[in-house]
């Protein structure tokens, strides 16, 4: 077989259990609630005092600062306490504290990673580049959510990684996020909510509108439909799900990379943020944004939804529209092509698909790309991230799964003006899982989110068997050699 030399960085990001974040700890029974806190207001303050100063002396160092958090809690069942009188600042922090818990955000594996120029390049040496990478952390109950890493690359081509801190902290909830008008009435269309009601409440609204303005909006609406029917009550349940599925986070600019987490917040999303694929995407203007597609999963249903963010500090989270928003592996090109958005999927669970649009967040129409070939990629192909502009073609690294549920890496070369065009295509794995690389929690499996050219080296990151990250150097020159006629 005539292989390509792949460069393998002695680097390996391992899972790690002690990163933990605090998440509530609430039973679902509102009686085991009120039980919970009558033993915590029958306590004496010197008992409550005692109490909490071990909860400190335990978990304090495990996090940067745990009070705010058990206030957070604390609040989330003051509905439930039972007693008038006011209660103790120590005794508000004890009752957060037994309803939290810590949560070890990649105890089972960190993997499936993507990488972009990091957009703060200074202080880095002519040649080289300062990354970030990002990377699918899974936990207990298989929850997945968004971790990051930066480092940087030297002009000679050695990677090395910035510390990663043990703390990790989620970052603050924009409590009044802004929304785009015509993104909420495309879906209001999908969902066959089209109706009087929803059009009562957008119409007052500006092209783009607030959280605040829109409960307005929904206020007014309802109170002039009382006593409401059925369908105004589920046409304003559906604009409940809508702006919920859509918020902002925002993250202290004192944070390292390492220490900046993406955990799921909206029901959509409820059980993972799984396999995000950024890409730096530069518009026609030379604007800037760094853009990235995953797949939210609630335990039952898949939902691919975007994310947009500048600065890697204020994401904005945001639901897609249209009739080929289905299945995984939604993968946008770094730039408009012929004036248009173009973007690879996966509709059928097989084949590579591609599609282009008008509307960033609008996405129909799609054709296939590309069809299983080879025995390693005969039971489906993908893509491994967003395409990488060359001077010849598009490069795409693929993914092909054969038999056994083998999982393989692939390239293929598409044409820059007509990517619907193939150009060349590898008839064999660019990297196939190999000796340690088959272990894991998924066995046999390398896969990957995203790749980065840097000079004449591609610089691909992969995840071995759903367990853990390496990442290794490849000539382009080589490749390209391959895949051109």
């Amino acid at each position: 077989m005539n292989t390509i030399e792949i460069r393998r960085h002695e680097i390996t990001l391992l899972p790690e259990s002690g990163r933990v974040i605090i998440r509530p700890f609430i039973p679902s029974n509102p009686i085991r609630i009120t039980a919970i806190l009558g033993r915590a207001l029958a306590l004496s303050d010197d008992e409550v005092v005692r109490e909490l100063a071990a909860v400190h002396q335990e978990f304090e160092a495990r996090h940067y600062d745990i009070e705010p958090l058990l206030l957070e809690h604390y609040q989330k069942v003051i509905p439930h306490i039972f007693t008038q009188r006011p209660l103790s600042r120590p005794r508000q922090l004890l009752i957060g504290a037994l309803f939290s818990g810590e949560y070890a955000l990649e105890s089972a594996a960190l993997f499936n990673p993507s990488v972009v120029a990091h957009p703060d390049q200074s202080e880095v040496a002519d040649g080289g580049l300062r990354f970030i990478m990002s990377l699918r952390a899974t936990g207990e109950g298989h929850i997945s959510s968004i971790e990051f890493r930066s480092g940087v690359i030297a002009p000679d081509g050695q990677i090395t990684l910035d510390r990663v801190s043990r703390y990790v902290t989620m970052p603050q909830i924009v409590p009044n996020p802004s929304y785009r008008k015509q993104s909420f009435i495309l879906k209001f269309h999908e969902m066959g909510f089209d109706n009087d009601f929803a059009n009562a409440v957008m119409d007052p609204l500006d092209n783009e509108f607030t959280r605040d303005e829109l409960n307005k909006s929904v206020g007014t609406v309802r109170h002039e439909n009382h006593p409401g029917s059925h369908e105004l009550k589920r046409t304003l349940e559906c604009i409940q799900w809508l702006a919920d599925s859509n918020y902002e986070l925002r993250f202290s600019s004192n944070l390292g990379m390492s220490e900046r987490i993406i955990f799921p917040v909206s029901i959509n999303e409820s059980n993972g943020i799984e396999d995000a694929r950024f890409v730096r995407f530069i518009e026609d203007d030379g604007t800037i944004m760094y853009y990235a597609t995953y797949t939210a999963y609630n335990g039952r249903t898949i939902l691919p939804q975007f994310i947009e963010t500048q600065d890697f500090l204020h994401f904005r989270i945001l639901t897609l529209n249209g009739g080929a928003v289905q299945n995984k592996g939604m993968a946008l090109f770094p730039r408009r092509v012929g004036g248009r958005y173009a973007m690879l999927s996966r509709q059928d669970d097989e084949n590579l698909f591609i599609m282009f649009s008008d509307n960033l967040h609008y996405w129909s129409d799609p054709q296939i790309l590309m069809r299983p070939a080879q025995i390693w990629e005969s039971v489906k192909v993908g893509n491994c991230g967003s395409p990488i502009e060359t001077a010849v073609g598009w490069l795409v690294i693929t993914h092909g799964v054969g038999p056994m549920r083998k999982y393989c890496i692939g390239a293929v070369l598409l044409d820059l003006e007509n990517p619907t065009k193939i150009i060349g295509r590898l008839t064999y794995p660019l990297i196939s899982p190999e000796g340690l690389e088959r272990e894991g929690y998924v066995p046999n499996v390398v896969y990957s989110c995203g790749s980065l050219l840097h000079g004449d080296k591609l610089i691909l990151p992969y995840a071995m068997s759903d367990k853990f990250t390496v990442i290794t150097t490849v000539k382009l020159d080589e490749v390209l050699s391959r895949l051109k006629p």
